[in-house]
Parts: C-alpha cells; structure tokens; sequence
C-alpha cells in the first residue's frame, strides 16, 4: 500500500522481507531519506535493502521507533547524539549464513546479531509476531521458550584471526549497539562508530545457571561472570554441526555456518527535525 503525503511517499510492509524490497527500490528510484517507523526488525530490512542498493551512500535514514523492543532506539536515546536535524555515520553489521532452503543467506543490520539461546527466543517471537500476539512480557516469555529449546550445543566461533570459543554455547553475540531482547544490556561497551563488534560470548551452562546467568544480563551484571567472555573485532565466524540459528535485531535469519563482518560508516543517520 501507498500513500503521498507533502513530500513523502508512504509505504507499507505487510510480511517479511517487504523493508528489505521496498528500501532497495526506493534508493533506485532516487529516494535521499528513508524514515523508518517500526522496531528493530523493520530497520534491519530497511537497512539490508538500502546496502544492496549503488546509491545507499546517497540516502540517510531516521527513526521512527514503533516496535516492541526498540533496542537501538534505545541507544541512541542513551548516548544522546543524534540531536535533531544532526547526521552522523554508523556502523552496520553484515551476516552471511544458511537459509532454511540450504542457499546462502545475506542480512544486514544496525543493532546486534547472536547465534544459540538468544536466536531460539527469536523464532519464538517472529511466530507471535505474525499471530499479533507480541506484548510487553513476550521477551521474559520468549527466554523460557528458548531456554526449553536450546540444547547448548558444541560451537567454534573465530573473532578475526583468533579461535575464542570451543564447546558448548549458550549465546555469543556481535553487538554494535549494546541493548538487545527489550532492554538487555548485552554488549555495554559497544559503541556504533568505531568499526569494531563487541562480542560476547556465554559459554554452555545447564538450565538452573542459566536462568540466573540471563537474570543477571537483565541488569546487566553478566560481564563478572567467569563464564562470560569479551572480544573486539571486525569479523565473527561460527561453526558447528548441529543446527545452530542465528538472529539479527531479533528477528531469525538462519544458520551457522554464519559471518559477521562489520562495514564501517556503512550508514548515515539523521535526527527527525
């Protein structure tokens, strides 16, 4: 559906995949401000589309945030530099991963990808998503379910050069921005301009240590737990030979195998005058 309002084409997403198409054509079509009104899955597919377009160094976007988490809304809120009118470049993250076809997959975003307990919560809340049942505690509900689903698996994840991880996973995420799942402080010293990912990683854990592991990431008092470890770098890769999903700004994306590089200033950001 479309609508024109003074300068403004309007356009809406009805199913997955349609912020991604929409943005994309947009930029072909000569579009230079892209206003984003929805969460962080909305500004994910806006932004994968806008990079796949020759003109994205042309068009800005602002945020209009309408989601349920509004994770990077938040951010940006915090560190209080995006004053209106002002534009500043960002930092986006790229993924490279299985789809559930077996082809490869590519999706771009703004916020935070992570692979294990974290990504099973997200297919969770993608299904209630499309039953309109999202609601304020869907993300304390969507844990539970991941939690129940997740089996720790063995994964070997590489921060640029470098083996960081080998066993059993219960969450590693590439944050540049630093809240996640509705407010959790997973990444706190991510910051969205220094061309760098802050990965977290959590290793395996039964249930019980989990569940107080996952509360203490709430408040964001995870990072003195031994079993919580943090990384700088540009490129993540992830392996293993179970399935293993992958989310980004909380939406599924697919499954490891998977590749997180970081592409800095890839996006310019405005503040709504």
């Amino acid at each position: 559906m479309r609508k024109h309002v003074g300068d403004y084409q309007i356009l809406f997403t009805e199913r997955e995949g349609d912020g991604e198409r929409l943005a994309a054509v947009a930029a072909e079509r000569g579009a230079t401000r892209l206003v984003i009104a929805g969460g962080d899955g909305t500004v994910s597919e806006v932004v994968s589309g806008l990079l796949q377009s020759a003109r994205a160094e042309a068009v800005e976007i602002a945020l209009l945030p309408l989601g349920t988490g509004r994770d990077f809304a938040r951010l940006l809120v915090s560190v209080a530099r995006l004053a209106s009118g002002k534009r500043r470049h960002v930092d986006a993250g790229r993924i490279r991963c299985r789809a559930p076809d077996g082809s490869e997959r590519v999706r771009c975003f703004l916020n935070i990808a992570s692979i294990g307990l974290s990504a099973e919560s997200a297919r969770w809340l993608a299904v209630q998503g499309r039953r309109r049942k999202r609601g304020p505690f869907s993300y304390v509900v969507s844990a539970l379910v991941g939690l129940a689903r997740y089996t720790m698996p063995l994964v070997t994840i590489h921060v640029d050069d470098r083996i960081v991880h080998e066993g059993r996973l219960s969450l590693a995420a590439a944050g540049n921005g630093q809240y996640f799942a509705g407010g959790m402080r997973v990444a706190s010293g991510a910051s969205i301009d220094d061309g760098l990912f802050d990965v977290v990683v959590i290793e395996g854990m039964g249930h019980g240590a989990a569940i107080l592991t996952f509360s203490r990431l709430l408040f964001g008092r995870h990072l003195d737990d031994r079993r919580v470890r943090v990384y700088r770098g540009a490129v993540i890769r992830a392996e293993s030979s179970a399935e293993v999903w992958i989310e980004a700004d909380g939406e599924p994306v697919g499954t490891l195998p998977s590749t997180i590089e970081i592409l800095p200033g890839a996006v310019r950001l405005c503040g709504l005058p």
